[in-house]
């Protein structure tokens, strides 16, 4: 499943702690070609070298976007944030989109998933950790910062919130 996946090669866990630990990024690298542009939401879709799609929203004051058509190459930065929150008696589940009921909170918002996982194993020297999806997928990621994972331990369950926002940068690639 991408989107899990997705959800934990941004930014991923945070040693135990009482209170939600959060991370934000401009996201730098997002690179592609333009596959669809949707004038109305304001939003195009981008195909990465590897293939993937991202849809992204871009708002008024990037004014390069009335401009795109088609086939455009452009790199697009994106701020994203991560929430990660301890739940030890939560049960993992399948990956939730939450986009709609925080639209109705927040402008901005393109998109924000949600999932609970169970910590397999964590190794701090590699940055390596490994989890379990609640549909017993194992899923092997590495983390951004290797000292987040300081004091995670097996069998933690952990609930983490990824929230895309709109595009804070746009630029053609020649």
């Amino acid at each position: 499943m991408a989107i899990l996946n997705t959800l934990f090669s941004v930014f991923l866990l945070t040693a135990p702690a009482q209170e939600p630990r959060t991370s934000v990024r401009d996201v730098v690298a997002l690179t592609g070609r333009v596959e669809l542009i949707d004038k109305f939401t304001r939003s195009l879709t981008l195909r990465t070298a590897e293939g993937s799609l991202h849809t992204i929203g871009v708002g008024l004051e990037l004014e390069l976007f009335d401009g795109l058509k088609s086939g455009d190459k452009v790199t697009v930065r994106v701020v994203e944030s991560v929430i990660v929150e301890l739940h030890p008696n939560a049960k993992p589940g399948v990956v939730t989109d939450t986009t709609a009921a925080v639209k109705k909170e927040r402008s901005g918002v393109v998109q924000q998933l949600k999932a609970v996982v169970t910590i397999e194993s964590v190794d701090i020297s590699t940055g390596v950790v490994v989890y379990k999806t609640g549909d017993n997928r194992r899923v092997m990621r590495a983390v951004a910062d290797a000292n987040l994972l300081t004091g995670l331990n097996p069998g933690a369950v952990v609930e983490v919130t990824y929230t895309r926002e709109r595009a804070v940068d746009l630029q053609r690639q020649r």
